[in-house]
């Protein structure tokens, strides 16, 4: 009877990790090279309170998330609206069809201060124009 001696299963094992390293070897080379963030479309600047998950308050005024709603953090990882209940945040956000509030991009303190000038006649295009420079910078 033949039997798995483990001088064979080891050698198994080499076999497939010499033959499957080639596969990962992009992807490794692609995480090395941080992560982009995309410059959202169509988003509005507000301050974001989560006040009872999914109800929120934007601005000061109550508003609610959609069902799937994500928040991202200024490192660009999706954060639990539970983790930030009570903390007032600098955000841009952008509505789902229904009118909830269906992605949020948590803002650092700087990246809010350079938003907040963007006022004015040409305040659309500068708004679009910071957003592009803070989210450009993220890495």
């Amino acid at each position: 009877m033949n039997r798995c001696t483990e001088s064979r299963v080891r050698a198994a094992l080499l076999a497939c990790a010499v033959l499957a390293g080639p596969i990962f070897l992009p992807l490794s080379a692609a995480m090395a090279q941080g992560l982009v963030r995309e410059v959202p479309k169509d988003v509005v600047r507000g301050r974001l309170t989560v006040t009872a998950p999914p109800e929120v308050t934007v601005d000061g005024k109550p508003d609610r998330l959609s069902p799937g709603s994500r928040i991202r953090g200024v490192n660009n990882l999706v954060q639990l609206s539970g983790g930030l209940v009570g903390q007032a945040l600098p955000v841009v956000y952008r509505r789902d069809a229904a009118g909830l509030i269906h992605e949020v991009w948590v803002l650092t303190p700087e990246e809010d201060d350079k938003l907040a000038g963007a006022d004015g006649a040409t305040g659309f295009q500068r708004f679009n124009e910071l957003l592009a420079l803070i989210f450009g910078s993220r890495r």
